[in-house]
């Protein structure tokens, strides 16, 4: 029996039960969506606000990202992610900001949180607890409060859903809850296809792991609505299978990176493309996709291309995200790494941390 198909030995490798957590990942939608809408937010409008931003890393940042994302012709005033100790120049009071972290204690973020109550900044804040959880209470901040017990990427649900929701509250956009819905509905029902007990002949998420599997994953996808799903996908096979992975964007890399697939000599047998698609992509970035698979493919390196799928546009950008995800937990398991601990940010943490005692 293969690997990917042998239950038992899978649920030995997991031993802090990532796959529960990818696949009951829909039920965040639902859960932070009542969460959110319980929270009394100031009488902040909308029209006073002339820009938006989100202070936040990893786990924590790609919500934001991917409600950017999503939002890109919704919103008509800027919107910024920004994964600093300090905010961009341009943030006043003018400026909402939100704060989230999943911990608490991200040191890049509660530094952010400072830089913007300097800056009498419009401040919300989304988080489990921790060091952000006392500013808030100290600083008479609304603060929306997340469930404990998740690594941050596995609760993207709440680091997505009450951003989302808090602009509609604000009235930033309308009628937009609704779609949260949808996507639930939707991801609860598309997940059945990547459970582990399919096996690997019915299973793309299997499938994809075992191509993947001793190569460079490099991830592409387009621009609009996508970059932060491909951002999503290299974040997740970093840190859940403990390896490498790139990502860039349509029609950007086009135009720089594209050149570098012509010198592959020594290490070209590692490297593997997947191309992120939806059938909404501009149609020139499906002419680009379409010609740079070619280019990629005469220089012998495989691309495969995972399209979207769901009648939304929130319900497809999220399709890819649980596909990405189970993806990166099978590919865990081929490299026999329990997906759950990041021992090396832990590392890095606890050396930064002596530093500022010193």
């Amino acid at each position: 029996m293969h690997l990917l198909d042998d239950i038992k030995e899978i649920k030995k490798i997991d031993q802090n039960g990532m796959y529960d957590l990818i696949y009951q990942f829909p039920s965040q939608f639902e859960d932070a969506l009542g969460i959110t809408e319980a929270a009394e937010l100031p009488d902040w409008r909308a029209d006073q606000r002339e820009n938006i931003v989100v202070a936040g890393l990893g786990g924590s940042a790609i919500g934001g990202d991917l409600v950017r994302s999503y939002l890109a012709e919704k919103l008509d005033l800027p919107f910024f992610i920004c994964r600093n100790y300090i905010l961009p120049n341009f943030v006043d009071k003018s400026t909402l900001v939100f704060v989230s972290s999943y911990s608490g204690n991200t040191e890049e973020t509660l530094s952010a949180y400072d830089d913007a109550k300097k800056r009498d900044a419009k401040i919300l804040i989304i988080s489990s607890g921790g060091k952000v959880k006392e500013k808030a209470l100290q600083d008479k901040i609304t603060y929306v409060n997340i469930p404990k017990g998740f690594p941050p990427r596995a609760a993207l649900g709440y680091s997505f859903v009450p951003i989302f929701v808090m602009l509609e509250k604000l009235g930033f956009v309308q009628g937009e809850k609704d779609q949260i819905r949808k996507a639930k509905e939707f991801l609860s029902s598309n997940r059945s296809k990547y459970k582990m007990e399919s096996r690997i002949e019915e299973n793309f998420a299997k499938r994809i792991a075992l191509e993947l599997n001793k190569k460079l994953p490099i991830i592409y996808a387009a621009t609009d609505h996508f970059d932060a799903v491909s951002t999503r996908w290299k974040g997740q096979i970093c840190e859940n299978a403990k390896m490498l992975a790139f990502n860039n964007v349509f029609p950007e890399f086009n135009h720089n990176e594209l050149v570098g697939w012509k010198i592959l000599s020594g290490y070209k047998d590692h490297l593997i493309v997947v191309i992120l698609k939806d059938r909404d992509d501009h149609p020139r970035i499906k002419r680009r996709m379409e010609i740079v698979k070619g280019i990629i493919e005469k220089e012998g390196v495989k691309v495969i291309e995972v399209e979207s799928c769901g009648e939304t546009l929130l319900s497809r950008m999220f399709s890819l995200v649980q596909l990405g995800d189970f993806t990166s937990f099978y590919l865990a398991i081929l490299n026999r790494e329990d997906p759950t601990p990041v021992k090396v940010i832990d590392f890095l943490k606890n050396e930064l941390a002596k530093g500022s005692k010193g």
